[in-house]
């Protein structure tokens, strides 16, 4: 079982940037395809970017298209969300997630584990 731990949320001011990290254990980290979601009070969990096992292919939703940026390093067995141009409609509980799907995933029911969440919240 894979334990997932996000980080780097917290409060910035908008158009500012911010990234966050998801560190993974309990599994190997090269197996799985990495996706960062996240859910803002009332609404459902939403798919922002996903990113295939070696890094090479990614795909994002498009809220964050242009402004969001998924990398892995899979030898430190963490994921990465860089987020530019930050405006208040990004606050939000992040998350990230690892799936087994074939492809990269932009439904929830695709992954199989998950973060804990981190806190973002942009202030305009």
């Amino acid at each position: 079982q894979v334990q997932l731990v996000e980080s780097g949320g917290g409060l910035v001011q908008a158009e500012d940037s911010l990234s966050l990290s998801c560190a993974a254990s309990g599994g190997t980290f090269s197996d799985y395809r990495m996706g960062w979601f996240r859910q803002a009070p009332g609404k459902e969990r939403e798919f922002l970017a996903g990113i295939s096992r070696d890094g090479v292919r990614t795909k994002y939703g498009d809220s964050v298209k242009g402004r969001f940026t998924i990398s892995r390093d899979n030898a430190k067995s963490t994921a990465y969300l860089q987020m530019n141009s930050l405006n208040s409609e990004d606050t939000a509980v992040y998350y990230c997630a690892a799936s087994t799907n074939l492809g990269i995933a932009e439904v929830v029911e695709s992954y199989l584990y998950w973060g804990q969440g981190t806190q973002v919240t942009v202030s305009s």
